[in-house]
């Protein structure tokens, strides 16, 4: 369907540009240029930074539903990757000054420095409307448009293929395996670090990883490797792990699953504990002979209610997710834990023989709120009682050949 132009500047220097036809005018914002990719919204009202560099969101233009951007700037200990994977952003009003003790710059300048396209004085709130009636678009934010013919724009965002079927895991994971180090030395981040020795060693596929994920690991007593997303079981059983955690990531669980299957099902045969979160919980789904399907506009917020199915307690949680697994799709061996109270999408499953557990959202919470947590220290509490079993007869690590590294 064809929509009419949305003019929301006179005269402004960029374009949003939507599968559906329509053009979105406003003010270039970032670095210039053309941004291709899925238009999601997120409705966080905290957390710009950690969004823009998760790598979940990589071939994806993040719609900012809260107003107020970027007045606590940026700095490098809140980025959650070494990147910025979200192909553009979109904002209400133009990204205010920084006025926050932490800040080491504006950003404005943080997007320039990466080369991410952005799009500011834009009525977001009409522009969320629409996704949430039709659904996620693709779309492409034009900057510079004298360089650039909005129809020829238009037919390149029709002829891209979209998120459905892409496999995006590989192309954000590490490319070696490495003994995980906080790059960080902020004070906030220090404090969650204990100062006892590791107690655990925890092997951490890496399909898109944000970094608060492995803090939240370490400072509950694990020491961590991080392998590629395509390393094989036998490699990561070299590890002598004591469990196994599985990171979240962008693209089709279902593409990613296709290679990802052949690591995961040798694992799970053993009785080492494993935890997935997002895509992490989405490829154990599929080892454990579930499916995923694609979401109409998918989860991405910091203010999800999720129930505990044993309990009825209810979790404020973080999410960032496209894709879902039906739960009628569970092996009879698996049960479900967590279900959204936005729309009954399942969120979390556990198999009932072994320790083996999963969340759709991000118990990490950055941005969001802390009511999942508790999720680390249960892993971690299934990994000392594997280590405690196994001690015996478990034989000595040989010396990793892991490199050190802080990302």
């Amino acid at each position: 369907m064809h929509r009419s132009v949305f003019s929301s500047s006179v005269g402004g220097t960029a374009s949003l540009v939507l599968e559906d036809g329509s053009v979105w005018r406003g003010t270039g914002f970032g670095a210039h240029g053309f941004a291709l990719g899925e238009l999601c919204f997120n409705t966080a009202m905290s957390g710009y930074q950690e969004i823009l560099s998760d790598p979940s969101y990589a071939d994806q233009i993040v719609v900012f539903s809260f107003p107020h951007i970027g007045n606590v700037g940026v700095n490098a200990a809140d980025d959650e990757s070494s990147a910025v994977y979200a192909r553009g952003c979109v904002f209400a009003q133009r990204p205010s000054e920084p006025s926050n003790w932490r800040s080491e710059k504006d950003l404005a300048s943080w997007l320039c420095e990466r080369g991410v396209v952005a799009l500011c004085d834009v009525d977001t709130r009409s522009l969320v409307r629409l996704l949430r009636d039709g659904g996620a678009q693709r779309a492409a934010i034009v900057f510079e448009e004298k360089r650039f013919s909005l129809k020829a724009c238009l037919a390149k965002v029709r002829n891209w293929p979209g998120l459905e079927g892409a496999e995006l895991a590989q192309s954000v994971s590490c490319r070696e395996a490495h003994v995980w180090k906080d790059p960080s030395g902020d004070p906030p981040f220090a404090l969650l670090r204990k100062s006892s020795k590791p107690s655990v060693h925890v092997v951490a596929l890496d399909f898109g990883m944000k970094r608060n994920i492995l803090r939240c690991l370490e400072s509950g007593g694990a020491r961590i490797t991080v392998v590629p997303a395509s390393a094989s079981n036998d490699a990561i059983a070299d590890f002598r792990p004591d469990g196994i955690f599985l990171s979240n990531g962008p693209g089709d669980p279902a593409a990613s699953a296709r290679y990802a299957q052949s690591i995961l099902v040798p694992l799970l045969s053993s009785s080492i504990p494993m935890f997935g979160i997002c895509l992490g919980f989405q490829l154990l789904a599929h080892a454990l002979g579930a499916r995923s399907e694609k979401m109409p506009f998918g989860h991405h917020g910091a203010n999800h209610p999720v129930q505990v199915l044993a309990s009825g307690q209810v979790e404020i949680t973080s999410q960032n997710h496209g894709f879902a697994v039906p739960a009628d799709s569970l092996p009879d061996d698996v049960e479900a834990t967590h279900v959204s109270l936005f729309d009954g999408t399942l969120e979390g499953f556990q198999a009932k023989r072994s320790p083996v557990f999963a969340v759709q959202y991000h118990p990490e919470s950055s941005p969001g709120p802390h009511d999942s947590r508790h999720l680390f220290a249960r892993f971690l509490k299934d990994c000392r009682r594997f280590q405690a079993r196994t001690k015996e007869t478990k034989t000595p690590a040989p010396p990793a050949s892991a490199t050190t590294s802080t990302d």
